[in-house]
């Protein structure tokens, strides 16, 4: 199609050429936030200045001079370098790290878990997004990764903020309750007919369009993942809320049948097996222990038999392109503390502790913690496009180590006392 079409090109066959200019050119002024950014990241701010320049946009044009505000915004600079983040990730990070926090035996209504609970909500978009396309019914009340994303609220993100919300006493816990409710209200209206969840959108799974001949990035849809669908139930199971037992079936069911023959998941938006056999074990242990039993075995097994020598866990970014390689890779103090979350919700679960391998990782992260109480990680281990692009949270090395401690802590103060 691509050919033919550059040919009817050649001999001028373009009908409807420069209204479908205007028409996108419209369509990505419109999608601009008061702040300048598109989407939040980087990607898109880049493209649309460079949309502007073809045009011959003035340098002084509002739109134009919001968007290299927002540009600045992302750039870091040091005495040495300079470099621009491909995107920030505040309500992300912040969801997280209250988690790990609580978790590590701090009090739920302590001052700065207080006031980033009321900042998250302050954050909880309210406005329709590109989202209602394919979801005309849903409300808004999702949240978004960055400080500015109205247009892009994801599941991901607002399942995890559900959860920091549930675990903090807020002054006005009306407030939150409500929050709370819009927020899961909105995931629930976004399930796939699959069952499970996606990032951003509801069936958006042509993978046919990643071939169109621009898609380089193969990111052109959204489908429904193992590692969101978890996060979504492992709120489900933590908050008391629910989106109905028929969608939660249809999620367990999903989940199922996405276990990859060794017994592991795949993990969309971090590295990588580890990172989704982490998500769906801590899941399924919450929602359905007993009937999945055996599918938590086999995943706890996997994550075992993936230990490295030096007690830790770690998997290459390679593995999106050669599954072979799955589990495999240096130790990183965020896949270890991922595998020690999953084996501990195994163990939850089943009864049936792999002891040995926690013992050793929780070893491996107190051998690893530098004198001021963190962690150092070289690798990435966050996904942005499979096989193309990925990401470095500063964050994941540090409040990912400090949730499995938290939790194994739990764990032993649990046995102790039975």
């Amino acid at each position: 199609m691509d050919k033919v079409f550059k040919l009817a090109e050649q001999f001028n066959l373009t009908p409807f050429r420069e209204e479908g200019l205007k028409a996108a050119e419209k369509w990505i002024l419109d999608h601009q936030e008061p702040t300048g950014d598109w989407g939040g990241i980087i990607p898109p701010m880049f493209n649309a200045l460079l949309m502007m320049k073809t045009l011959n946009y003035n340098l002084n044009d509002p739109a134009v001079r919001r968007g290299f505000e927002a540009v600045d915004r992302f750039a870091v600079e040091t005495d040495d370098i300079y470099w621009i983040q491909p995107c920030i990730s505040p309500v992300w990070d912040t969801g997280l790290a209250m988690r790990a926090l609580v978790e590590s035996g701090m009090e739920p209504d302590d001052p700065t878990l207080v006031k980033a609970g009321e900042w998250l909500i302050k954050n909880q978009i309210l406005d329709y997004g590109d989202w209602s396309v394919k979801n005309p019914t849903g409300q808004p009340g999702g949240w978004a990764f960055e400080f500015v994303n109205n247009f892009y609220p994801d599941v991901d993100d607002t399942a995890v903020v559900i959860m920091a919300l549930n675990e903090v006493k807020l002054p006005d816990e009306k407030a939150k309750d409500a929050a709370i409710a819009r927020g899961m209200q909105w995931v629930a209206s976004m399930q796939c007919k699959p069952g499970g969840w996606a990032a951003f959108d509801i069936d958006n799974d042509q993978d046919w369009l990643n071939w169109i001949p621009y898609g380089d990035l193969k990111a052109m849809i959204d489908p429904n993942t193992a590692d969101v669908t978890a996060r979504v139930l492992e709120a489900i199971g933590r908050g008391g809320v629910t989106t109905g037992a028929h969608s939660v079936e249809r999620a367990i069911q999903y989940l199922l049948k996405e276990q990859e023959p060794e017994g592991c998941w795949f993990g969309r938006w971090g590295v990588n097996y580890i990172y989704g056999t982490s998500g769906v074990l801590v899941a399924l242990a919450l929602m359905s222990p007993k009937r999945c039993a055996p599918a938590i075995t086999r995943g706890a097994a996997w994550l075992a038999s993936c230990q490295n020598a030096d007690g830790g866990w770690g998997e290459t970014c390679k593995t999106y392109n050669d599954p072979s390689l799955k589990g495999q890779g240096p130790s990183t103090p965020s896949q270890t503390a991922w595998a020690l979350m999953g084996l501990l919700a195994a163990g939850d679960a089943t009864g049936d502790y792999a002891l040995n391998a926690i013992e050793r990782g929780i070893q491996h992260l107190i051998e690893t913690q530098k004198s001021d109480g963190s962690w150092d990680e070289p690798y990435y281990t966050g996904t942005g496009f499979p096989g193309h692009f990925y990401l470095r949270y500063n964050l994941y090395y540090q409040h990912f180590p400090l949730t499995a401690l938290g939790r194994y802590k739990t764990m032993m103060r649990s046995r102790r006392s039975s």
